[in-house]
């Protein structure tokens, strides 16, 4: 974002502002990993412990998600760069 239109001062405070939504928008993610993975990965409450079969599900799911995130990722920057292009015709 170009904030050279801003004071120092102003600038300063929407860096604040937009780093303390990063920051969320990420503990919502991973939040929703957690949350997700220990559903879907975790049933077995009879020890403390994961089973190695738990343990691989959860592996498999944040691998998955971390994947996805990141296609995810490169699709936005993709379209992102498409629409910044040159106009055409």
């Amino acid at each position: 974002m170009d904030f050279s239109q801003f004071n120092a001062s102003e600038q300063a405070h929407m860096t604040k502002i937009i780093e303390k939504k990063q920051m969320q928008d990420f503990m919502k993610m991973y939040s929703g990993l957690v949350e997700r993975c220990f559903t879907s990965c975790c049933n077995d409450f009879t020890s403390k412990a994961l089973s190695s079969k738990e343990e691989q599900c959860v592996m498999n799911c944040a691998d998955k998600f971390l994947k996805h995130s990141e296609r995810v990722g490169q699709r936005f920057a993709e379209l992102n760069a498409e629409s910044m292009g040159p106009a055409r015709p």
